[in-house]
Formats: C-alpha cells, structure tokens, sequence
C-alpha cells in the first residue's frame, strides 16, 4: 500500500493557504453527508443524533458514546466520560469530587469554571454563580449508567449560548428505551494514599440501578445511585519557617514534616485535613410522550443528595505521644500558634433537585421549534465547622454554619428552525437565565447539631441574561457552505447585599449589552478531506459572587470594584479532518487563537496604596494553539482500537496595568502541553482489554508565575499517568470488569493532591 505522507503534506499546505485566504471555515455534520461519511463516525457515533445541540454546529465536536465509555473507562462519576478527550481535563480528586471537578479547556484552566457550559438533556449543570473551584457543574446529576454519549463542542463558535460557551460546551445526552429494560451496576474503588505523613488506604463502592420502557406514545426511565466514598486528605495544615520565633516557648511536639511550598519557601506540614467520608444518593425520572407523531413532550426530575463528614488527623504529638491540635508549640527550636480551625473537621448536608420540560416538533420539514424549561434548586445546602479545637470539637462545641438555601437557576428557552429551501438552515431563539446565590452565616453553640444562633455575615446577589441568536446555514454548493450569525445579549444584576453581624449593605445594580458576531466557512477539498475554520466573540459576564466581593468596614463595603468589566475574547481555529483507510480512521489537525481581554483574575493591584487583592479584570491574554487528534478502528490487527491527542497551548498574559510583574508569564493552569492516549483491544466479542495514558505539562497557580515548586501542597504539577481496564462479558446479562486507575503511582498536584494508584472492581446485570 502506498504511503498517504505526500499527500497530507500537500494537503495540510493547502489548509495553510485556505486559512490565509477565508478568516472562518465551518464544522458540518448534517450536510454533505455522502462526503464525510468517516467524520460523522467521529462526530456522531454510529448516527446518533443529539437531542440538544442545534441542528448545524460550526465548530470542532468530539464525542464518545455509551458502549466506548463501558469498553475502555473506570467510570465511577459523570465527568469521566469526558477523560480522553482532546484538550479537555476535569480536576477530579476522588471519586465522588462533588464540589471541585472543574473542566479545563483548550485557552481556560482548572481555575476557570465559568469559561465552560456542561447540558444534561438540555439541562444547564453549570454553576455559573461564580468561577472557580467551589462554583463546579453539577456533575452529580447525572450517573454513567444512564449516559448514552456526550458531545463537546469547541470554542464560542455557536450562536445559540451564550458567552459561558468560550472554552467549551459539554452536552450530556441520557437514555430513553426503545423497550422494557433494566440495569445494575455494583463497583468498589481503593486507594493507597501515601504522602507526607498519611500512610493509608481509602475505599468505596457505588450501586447503581435504572429501569425504563416505552409503550406507544410513552417511555419513561428511572435511575438511581448511592456512592459511599473515602477520599484521601485534600489539605496539609502547614506553617512557614519564617512565621515561627526563635524561643524555648510552647509545648515541644515531633512529628512536623519539613517541606518547601509553591515559592520554594521552607514549612512545616503539621496535619492532614479536609478527608471526606460522603455518601451521595442521585435519583431521576424522565418522561416522555409523543403528542403527536412530530411533536414531543418530556420531563425530566432529579435529585442528588450528599452528606459529608470531613476528618482531620494532627502529625504533631507531645511528650507523651498524645496529638497536638492547638494552642502554642515549638518545633525544633521555634514557636508556632496552631489556631483551632488550623486543624479541623467539617461536615455538608446537601439536598438539590432539578426540573426539567421541553414540548419539541420534529417535522423535518420547513418549520421546527421548541420550548424548553429547567430549574436547579439548593433545596438545602449545609455546611457545618467548628471554632474550637479537636479533640473538643469531636463530640460539639461552638462553631458556625453556612446555610446556602435557595440558591439556585432556572432557564427558559425559545428555538426555531426555519428551513426555506434546500440551501438555507436558519436557527433563532430566544433564552433567558436567572442565577440567584444566598449565603447566610451565623454562629451556632453546637456546631455538629446545634441550630443557628446570631448572624455572622451573609451575602446576596442576582443575575439575569436575556439573549437573542440567529444563524444561518448556507450551503452555497456541493462543497461550499457558509454560517453566519449572531447573539445579542442584555445582562443585569441586581439585589446584591453584604451583610456583617449587624449591617446590611446594598450593592449598585448593573445593566450591560452586547452583540456577538459568528461567522464560519467550510470547503470540501476532496471526498476525504474538510476544510473549515471559524471565528466568534464571547462575552463571559461577571458573575453575582466576583461583581458582589468585599467586606463591610464602618458602614462601607472595602475591597470591591464596582466597574468590573466583562471578559471578551475573540476566537478562532482552523481545522482540517481527513478520512484514512477507507473509513477506518479520522485524522485532524486544529490551529486555534484567542485573544482575551479584561480576564476575570483573582491578584493585587499594585497601582494602589495600601496594595488591593480581590477579583481584577487583567487587560490582555493571548493564545496561540495547535491541536492533533487521530482515531481509527482495528488498527494493524482486527479488534484493535486507537484514539489519541496531542494539544500545544501558546498562553501568555500581555498586557496587566495593575500587576505588571505578570506581564509576560503564562496564563494560570494552562500547561503548554497536553496530550490523552488510549488503545482498546477486543480479543473477542467477550474480552476487551484497554490502555489510556494521559499526559499534562508543567502548570502555574499564580500570575507571575512565582509557584516554582509544582510537586508539593498548593502547587500545579505536571503528570503522566496510564490507566487499565478488562472487560468480559459472562454471558449475555453478565458482565464484569477490573481496572486500575494512576498505574505508575504518579503522585501529582492541582492546589490538591490527586488520587494515587487505585483499584475499579465492577459487576454488571442488564435485562
């Protein structure tokens, strides 16, 4: 067989002159289909359209359905699905990450949680209340089990979302039976953590069941999950060396492991905390009915529960060998104070429930609409920490408890599909998102059970974002096609409030609008090879918890910019996709670009005396990228299947007036390199066996890019970790599967520790 090398030479030079030539070419996978047979593989596995994603999507998807997940992922959480994707990394600590899971994408890192938008059946799981760790979707609302496939679409290249969009949009598409059937899954998972001074081991089992049938007009599907899972410790209690004075003073205590921190300076880890013990319940009922043979209604309801008890564990042990957890203590000549709440425990009561309506015509002909509703409510959000010491907070004492009741979202949804003619695909709609976040702090005399004393301080603010899109899809001829369009949005926040033990303070409401154009252009060049690139504008609002910061002092609300600014970015990516051997595999290369201004950092403004740290807009972010992602079906041998990606990330800061030491620096937690490899094996129809290496370069926590020490608490290292997988099927109901998870051991940071080697046990029954 004759080598391809020349002609993707020629070809991927082509792609360079076309780009110079069209500023935007298009991703299409509903038209031209006789073309691009082999890429619609990729996009849409085995023809599986989604049920969410508009109907013409101008820009790169990848995907994975449920039959790849079951074959090659340990899949215990949602966001695993999502493990070998190009470009894409979930900072997933354990199984059961139920509050800082937060999706990178190919431009935003693990700090930037409201650079991305994860659908669930249309669902927005997305908690764009805030960015950040503590602001993560809400991976929980859906199960493996249930997943029929996702697809990730690329950039803020769609009209139809809004400026959240500008890394990625993740949309979860879950079963509805075609028959009766059923599903159990029962897993265990353990890990043996060693690090610092915590030699152990941490397990956990899941089970999990669904049901569904369709008769007639009606299908309905139920699904439920309980997860009982021991993290490993999430915090190392620490003090630097510098902090301590030189003094016989304090209770002498051993056991205080030396390190250094991100900047290389020297401390002391003292304990290990934030060790989560949580028991997640998830339930969902989704139903459907055919009003008419073109017209669907469905429902969905959801609800997740979790209640968490955090343990903490001290390193230091007096002369008598008892643990030390507070007060005055001299380490190797040094006096240290250990504050109660250094090292502590915690616990979380959890209760949120979502909703879900769409009523939705599929007539194929010249007019389609739907409408489409959701609600996620905090129906009770408890987190409970003690003031006082351990072991006094072991059994009660005085602490405080945050109550985050009656935060929440809804969503409300207008579409149109209005098809003229054989050339023109026209989508428009109207959206509407309302956020609202309640945080109520008051002290309590028994932080384990007691009720809720006087306040502490509280927080309050809403947001709302109105929005109007259209796009038009044009194909001009057989290997033409245009998209252009665009999203005009009105954004508002209001009722915002900072409250102290005895003040309430109001913030100023802010309006803004603003248009986002998108435009794309597609060139077939030859029966097995698309040529596209697309440009768009993305506005990510301020969300109520970065517009609404501060402190209220002598009646004033101090550290708060009240014109913070929105993000705005323009970008752009060039791709080619290639079809090889016959259909067997997919080759394609992606240039992208991303010019962002005002990003939305946490720093300190040095331009003001006394120096200012709160959320900052930073002036200019510039990513330049390049992105290669091949797969292809029974390469060398029959049965053997390969996906893999390689991504280059060009991100640096610019242009930063209020903290110029960033200038010139790479963008927090964006790695320049990243890459996924997995190869899957099926040795028959019963036996699969599967590889997956994942790969991310060196990574910076800060702006200046002062965290010189990666492999250490605080600090964002790079890793390389392999992950195995076997597969049997028993017999046609039975099948059970054993995988290991981190197989070299890597021990790797983001701010946190995360898992070390562990082992997946599965046993599945399916009726």
């Amino acid at each position: 067989m004759k080598s391809s090398t020349p002609i993707i030479l020629r070809r991927t030079a082509l792609i360079i002159a076309l780009s110079a030539a069209f500023p935007a070419f298009a991703n299409d996978n509903n038209s031209d289909q006789d073309a691009q047979k082999a890429i619609a593989e990729r996009v849409i596995i085995k023809g599986d359209k989604p049920t969410t994603l508009p109907t013409e999507i101008p820009t790169t998807i990848e995907g994975i359905n449920a039959k790849a997940i079951e074959t090659t992922i340990n899949a215990l959480d949602a966001e695993d699905a999502l493990k070998y994707l190009p470009s894409l990394l979930v900072r997933k600590r354990y199984d059961g990450d139920y509050n800082h899971a937060v999706l990178a994408t190919r431009a935003s890192g693990t700090g930037n949680s409201a650079r991305s938008m994860v659908y669930a059946d249309g669902i927005l799981l997305s908690n764009l209340l805030g960015n950040g760790a503590g602001f993560t979707p809400r991976w929980g609302l859906v199960t493996p089990e249930e997943i029929q496939r996702v697809d990730v679409l690329y950039g803020p290249f769609s009209a139809a979302y809004a400026g959240n969009s500008v890394g990625a949009v993740v949309d979860y598409v879950t079963r509805m039976p075609e028959k009766f059937e059923g599903h159990v899954k029962l897993a265990g998972f353990t890990e043996n953590f060693q690090e610092v001074a915590t030699d152990k081991s941490y397990s956990g089992h899941q089970l999990s069941a669904s049901l569904g049938n369709k008769q007639g007009a009606f299908s309905w599907w139920v699904n439920v999950n309980r997860m009982d899972s021991d993290s490993h410790p999430l915090v190392f209690a620490n003090k630097l060396l510098s902090a301590g004075t030189v003094s016989t003073a304090g209770k002498p205590v051993t056991g205080a492991v030396a390190g250094r921190n991100p900047q290389g300076l020297d401390w002391w880890l003292i304990g290990a905390t934030t060790q989560y013990h949580t028991i997640q319940d998830h339930a969902k009922i989704k139903l459907a009915y055919e009003i008419t043979p073109t017209v669907r209604a469905s429902y969905t309801y959801g609800i997740w529960r979790n209640d968490m008890n955090s343990g903490a564990e001290s390193y230091l042990r007096d002369a008598n060998g008892a643990a030390v957890y507070s007060g005055d203590v001299n380490i190797a000549g040094r006096k240290f104070t250990i504050n109660p709440t250094d090292i502590a425990n915690s616990k979380n009561d959890l209760q949120h429930v979502t909703h879900g309506l769409s009523v939705k015509s599929n007539t194929k002909g010249e007019f389609d609409w739907e409408v489409a509703g959701s609600i996620y409510d905090y129906q009770k959000d408890i987190a409970r920490a003690p003031t006082v010491a351990i072991p006094s907070a072991d059994t009660g004492g005085a602490g405080r408890i945050t109550d985050g009741s009656g935060t929440g979202w809804n969503t409300l949804a207008l579409k149109g599909i209005w098809r003229p003619n054989t050339e023109h695909t026209v989508e428009f709609g109207y959206q509407r998102e309302a956020y609202k976040l309640r945080t109520l702090v008051s002290n309590t005399t028994d932080w384990i059970n007691g009720a809720a004393t006087t306040r502490f301080s509280a927080f309050q603010g809403n947001s709302e974002l109105s929005s109007f899109y259209a796009q038009d899809a044009w194909r001009i001829n057989s290997v033409w096609k245009t998209i252009i369009g665009g999203r005009f949005e009105q954004w508002s926040a209001h009722d915002g409030a900072l409250s102290n033990a005895t003040t309430t303070l109001p913030f100023v409401k802010r309006d803004e609008n603003e248009f986002s154009p998108k435009a794309a252009l597609a060139f077939r060049a030859a029966d097995d090879l698309i040529l596209k690139a697309s440009i768009g504008r993305a506005v990510r609002n301020p969300t109520v918890s970065e517009l609404y910061q501060g402190t209220v002092s002598t009646q004033t609300i101090v550290n708060n910019d009240p014109n913070l600014k929105a993000e705005k970015s323009w970008t752009s990516e060039w791709s080619a996709e290639q079809s090889l051997d016959n259909g067997k595999g997919l080759l394609r290369t992606t240039f992208f670009h991303e010019d962002t201004s005002d990003a939305l950092y946490s720093q300190t403004n040095t331009l003001v005396t006394p120096n200012i740290t709160n959320i900052q807009n930073v002036d200019k972010i510039r990513t330049n990228g390049l992105e290669i992602a091949y797969q292809a079906s029974d390469v060398f041998v029959p049965g053997l299947d390969v996906a893999s990606s390689l991504t280059y990330a060009d991100s640096i800061i610019t242009k930063n007036d209020k903290f110029i030491k960033s200038v010139g620096k790479w963008q927090p937690r964006v790695p320049k390199w990243r890459a996924n490899f997995v190869a899957s094996y099926r040795v028959n129809d019963q036996l699969s066996t599967t590889l997956g290496v994942r790969y991310s370069g060196r990574q910076y926590g800060s702006l200046d890019n002062s965290d010189v020490n990666a492999f250490t608490y605080l600090g964002f290292s790079s890793f390389l970790v392999a992950d195995v997988r076997v597969r049997y099927k028993i017999d046609k109901q039975w099948t059970a599967a054993v995988g290991i998870n981190n197989l070299n051991n890597k021990k790797y940071w983001a701010f946190h520790p995360y898992t070390q080697r562990s082992l997946v046990a599965e046993l599945k029954f399916d009726y």
